[in-house]
């Protein structure tokens, strides 16, 4: 296993998934011009379309997709690992399905992972998302080698469920996923706390590409691409929401270090929850 420069790519998505692909392509330029041999793209790298009706008419199948296809020749021109966070793809039901592609240094497509948490909140400021109501949900962990390197996948609301996560370390994740168009409100309150803990508990590294700003359809998400290690130090960051790169060193040596020095995968037990009634207190009213 050895050592690998990676790369998360903060974008700005709009509702152009044809303008999207080439702000991507750019970026991506820009990663492997820095040394990175895996780069990430954010959730939504197609485009964020908050109308459902507009974003049935742009989005498309996999065959089809630009960004699935500019992606593809990237990979293959500039001899890299490419990770599309996620784009909307249209599937042969005709359900849409918020899914992440892996393509190798030759342009094949290695792997590919449909979200499986759907992001349906009430926030305080008066946002409201309902993602099931456009997407399918998928049923499948991912988790596949790069460099050597096992890397788990996720997409964005997923950060919240440790059990994912958990799952993937288990499988042999060295290196965790988790590109995301976070709200800004949520990403103030909670992003960094989250990733590193994720981090710390699997001793793994997180990567996660970002989207950030405000955006054509009217939402603001946070940005703050990071690169966490396994430890949970933070090891590279976009400390804003512009459309940016970020690349970090991954050493594989560290995550078996910090399992090592703290083995909570080895250590868990089963357990069960006794969830009975409490006791009632003296002379409480039947």
């Amino acid at each position: 296993m050895s050592v690998f420069k990676a790369a998360a790519v903060q974008m700005r998505s709009g509702t152009s998934p044809e303008r999207n692909a080439a702000d991507m392509e750019k970026l991506v330029r820009e990663a492997a011009q820095q040394g990175a041999t895996y780069v990430q793209t954010p959730e939504m790298t197609g485009a964020l379309i908050r109308d459902k009706q507009a974003g049935a008419a742009a989005f498309t199948s996999e065959d089809k997709d630009v960004v699935v296809s500019t992606a593809r020749k990237l990979a293959q021109e500039l001899g890299i690992f490419l990770h599309v966070g996620s784009t909307a793809i249209l599937r042969a039901d005709g359900k849409l399905a918020n899914r992440a592609f892996l393509f190798a240094p030759d342009g094949a497509m290695i792997t590919n992972y449909d979200k499986i948490h759907m992001f349906d909140v009430d926030l305080d400021n008066g946002e409201s998302w309902r993602e099931s109501a456009s997407y399918e949900p998928g049923t499948e962990g991912v988790v596949t080698e790069i460099n050597g390197v096992k890397l788990g996948f996720a997409v964005c609301y997923d950060l919240r469920f440790p059990q994912l996560f958990r799952a993937e370390a288990l499988a042999g994740a060295q290196v965790l996923s988790v590109p995301a168009a976070f709200t800004r409100q949520t990403g103030e309150a909670h992003w960094h706390v989250l990733l590193r803990a994720r981090a710390i508990e699997n001793g793994a590294y997180l990567i996660a590409a970002a989207q950030g700003g405000l955006h054509e359809d009217g939402r603001e998400t946070y940005g703050h691409s990071l690169i966490v290690d396994p430890w949970g130090r933070i090891i590279a960051e976009a400390s804003h929401d512009e459309p940016a790169v970020i690349v970090a060193e991954i050493d594989p040596a560290q995550s078996a270090a910090a399992r090592r020095k703290i083995p909570n995968l080895k250590n868990a037990r089963d357990f069960t929850v006794n969830a009975g009634e409490a006791p009632r207190l003296r002379g409480a009213a039947s």
